[in-house]
């Protein structure tokens, strides 16, 4: 491993990995934490697409260039164009529909709705929120 060039491209998968998996994550949690489907729709477009755009990079960079790193370079841009493509179409459906859009006033009520739960907008929050 004295070649410096072997050792830049172990260094740049690891560190394109470690982004890719690291905004993966962030995505995973916006979408479990967030309250409505327009700003999950948001992370998931963004966050996700850009970790999913880093791991393919890393894959692209230990592929070389060959016609296989072309094809996940193509995969790549395909990702990147298609995530936020379908975030936007989920979320004009939901707009549709007439999903309203979460807002600072729609807290959850401390008051017991029909059927006795408490935390009606967030009632399945309680293990993220302990």
């Amino acid at each position: 491993m004295n070649d410096p060039v072997v050792a830049a491209r172990v260094v740049a998968v690891v560190v394109l990995i470690a982004a890719g998996v690291f905004f993966t994550f962030v995505s995973m949690a916006g979408v479990i934490r967030l309250p409505d489907i327009y700003s999950r729709a948001h992370t998931a477009s963004q966050a996700d697409t850009l970790g999913a755009g880093l791991a393919l990079a890393a894959a692209a960079v230990v592929i070389g260039f060959n016609v296989s790193g072309f094809k996940t370079v193509l995969l790549l841009f395909f990702i990147f164009v298609t995530n936020p493509t379908a975030a936007h179409a989920i979320t004009r459906a939901a707009f549709e529909e007439g999903i309203e859009p979460w807002t600072e006033t729609d807290t959850a009520s401390t008051e017991p709705d029909r059927e006795g739960n408490r935390w009606r907008q967030f009632r399945w929050h309680w293990w993220w929120a302990r």
